[in-house]
C-alpha cells in the first residue's frame, strides 16, 4: 500500500463488521499477495466480497430456477431472451431495474450456473458503487453464460486461496454426455466450508462433489472435485466507483504501538487521497 508492505494480519479497520473481519483474516492467511493503492480499496474489496456472499444467499431465496439455454426463461418486461438462451436488456430500461428484478421476481426466470454467477457480481457491484455510475457502466447489459460488460473485469487464476465472495470451479470430468450442463458447477464461496451453486444451492464441499457424482456417466469411478480456478472481479478497478457519500474516512490502528504508521486517517476527496 502506497509502496509500502504492509502485514495485512496487523492491520485493524474501524467500523469493520464480523463478515469483513473473517474476510480480512482469510486475506491475511493467504499465500498469495494482495496489493491495493490505498486503504480504501481494500476497505471496498471487504464491502464488495461482503455484497457478493449476500448477493449470491439472496439468488437463493429468489426462487430461480436452474435451466440449460435451451429452457432459460426471463421476465420479458424488462428483458429480451435471445435464440441462444440470453437475456438482453430492453432499451430505456435501466441496469439496475433489470439486475434487481432477477432477485425480486426469480419466478419468472431461469438460467445456468455461469449466468448465475455473473449475475451475483452485477448485483454485488450495484451494492458496491453509485447506482447512477452503474447504470452508466453497465447499459445495454446482455446476460450469457460468461459473457460480461468490460468494466465488470472479471480475473480468473489458479490458486487455493478460496475468500469468500470468490468464484471457483467444482469439475466434473466423467459427466453423463446426456447431460453437459453437469460437467462442472460454478460456484461463490460462502465461507471456509460452504459454498452457493445455482441449481446445486448451498453445500459444503463434499456437498457439491456428492451431487455431481450422482451425474456422472453410467459406472464411472472417477469424482468430481474442486479445481484451482478462482474468479473475481478487480476490485481495485471498482473502487473508483464507489460513491463519494459511501466514503467515511477509514481509520487504521496496528498492532505495534510504535510503528509510524499508528492511528493513521485516509480520507478521500474526488481523486487525491489525503493521509492524516
Amino acid at each position: 500500500m502506497n509502496g509500502q508492505a504492509v502485514d495485512i494480519n496487523q492491520v485493524q479497520l474501524a467500523g469493520v463488521d464480523n463478515q469483513q473481519l473473517n474476510i480480512l483474516e482469510r486475506l491475511g492467511a493467504s499465500s498469495s499477495v494482495y496489493r491495493y493503492d490505498s486503504y480504501d480499496q481494500l476497505a471496498f474489496e471487504l464491502h464488495m466480497r461482503v455484497a457478493t456472499v449476500q448477493a449470491a444467499l439472496l439468488l437463493q431465496e429468489s426462487n430461480a430456477s436452474f435451466a440449460t439455454f435451451e429452457t432459460a426463461r426471463c421476465n420479458e418486461q424488462y428483458w429480451q431472451l435471445t435464440r441462444q438462451g440470453g437475456f438482453r436488456l430492453k432499451p430505456n430500461v435501466l441496469p439496475q431495474i433489470g439486475i434487481d428484478d432477477i432477485f425480486l421476481q426469480g419466478h419468472q426466470y431461469a438460467f445456468e450456473c455461469a449466468v448465475a454467477i455473473v449475475i451475483i457480481f452485477y448485483k454485488a457491484t450495484l451494492g458496491s458503487i453509485d447506482k447512477s455510475l452503474f447504470n452508466l457502466l453497465f447499459a445495454n447489459l446482455y446476460l450469457f453464460s460468461w459473457q460480461y460488460d468490460e468494466d465488470l473485469d472479471l480475473r480468473t487464476h489458479e490458486g487455493d486461496d478460496f475468500i469468500p465472495g470468490d468464484c471457483v470451479y467444482f469439475r466434473n470430468p466423467d459427466y453423463d454426455p446426456a447431460s453437459p450442463e453437469w460437467q462442472g458447477e460454478n460456484a461463490i464461496v460462502i465461507d471456509r466450508n460452504l459454498f452457493f451453486g445455482h441449481g446445486i444451492g448451498l453445500k459444503t464441499q463434499q456437498g457439491m462433489i456428492d451431487i455431481l457424482n450422482t451425474k456422472r456417466r453410467r459406472l464411472s469411478q472417477q469424482s468430481a472435485y474442486l479445481d484451482r480456478h478462482i474468479t473475481r472481479p478487480n476490485y481495485n478497478y471498482l473502487s473508483q466507483f464507489r460513491s463519494l457519500a459511501d466514503r467515511p474516512p477509514v481509520r487504521l490502528s496496528f498492532s505495534s504501538s510504535a510503528s509510524p504508521l499508528s492511528e493513521l486517517i485516509f480520507a478521500q476527496v474526488g481523486s487525491r487521497l489525503f493521509l492524516a
